[in-house]
């Protein structure tokens, strides 16, 4: 008799609202078990889980865990281990924007503090955290922004982040040779999130649509339907890249 297949256990970094969400959603409902990972709002996280169980595929757990802090990594890796098995995929979409956007003379320390603490050191621990604990065969997606790309004024430390991540992404790609486990970035354009609609009147989102040559601003479904490609068999021969989906924009 042949042993069912076992099931693959996904953590998700930033996994309860936004394209976080649309991510754990779409694992869990491809049969995924998933540890979604979460800063603050406990009851949108706890909300998603009991969505995703009740859905009946995958299973879910939410976890606090803000991943500029190394006991929190180890948070959502053990709690992985210890509910699912095991982690096979990672995915750290968790993000910081500086409270108030502007040139880079008008950017205070705090601000810095947080885009630097969240976007490059808590994709920093999650890589590091992956590379001893995630399984032969498994995946690990971080996240970039087309902004860099861009490079529009204003943004000039969250977009150093995000040039961190890159790097980082690409370095860990070429240390995991061996074990079959892919490392790939994707940076979206604008996207219609809370974090980046946060501050941004209508008519400054309108005005960026109009540069896209799809005609709209990405949703995050656009996004979490790429990374779940990433993290599936068909995307196992994509590695050390970062893919932008943004529509055209750049």
């Amino acid at each position: 008799m042949t042993a069912p297949a076992r099931r693959r256990v996904a953590i998700v970094a930033g996994g309860s609202r936004g394209i976080g969400a649309e991510i754990s959603r779409e694992l869990a409902a491809g049969g995924t078990d998933v540890v979604i990972g979460f800063a603050q709002d406990s009851g949108t996280a706890d909300k998603l889980a009991a969505e995703i169980g009740e859905a009946g595929r995958g299973r879910a757990k939410a976890v606090r865990a803000d991943i500029a802090e190394p006991d929190a990594v180890g948070r959502l890796f053990a709690e992985a281990e210890q509910r699912y098995g095991g982690v096979d995929d990672v995915v750290v979409c968790a993000g910081a924007h500086a409270s108030q956007r502007g040139p880079l003379a008008e950017t205070d320390d705090e601000s810095f503090r947080r885009v630097v603490d969240v976007n490059f050191r808590g994709t920093f621990l999650m890589l590091r955290a992956a590379s001893t604990r995630v399984r032969a065969g498994g995946r690990i997606v971080t996240f970039s922004s087309s902004a860099l790309a861009l490079g529009m004024p204003g943004q000039a430390v969250y977009n150093a982040s995000k040039a961190a991540v890159e790097v980082l992404t690409r370095q860990l790609a070429k240390e995991l040779a061996g074990r079959e486990i892919t490392v790939n970035a994707v940076a979206p354009g604008p996207t219609g999130t809370e974090l980046f609609l946060r501050g941004r009147p209508p008519e400054a989102v309108e005005a960026l649509a109009k540069q896209i040559p799809l005609g709209r601003i990405g949703r995050p479904d656009d996004i979490a339907a790429v990374v779940t490609f990433l993290l599936s068999e068909p995307g196992g021969w994509i590695n050390g890249q970062v893919l932008h989906a943004n529509g055209g924009i750049v």
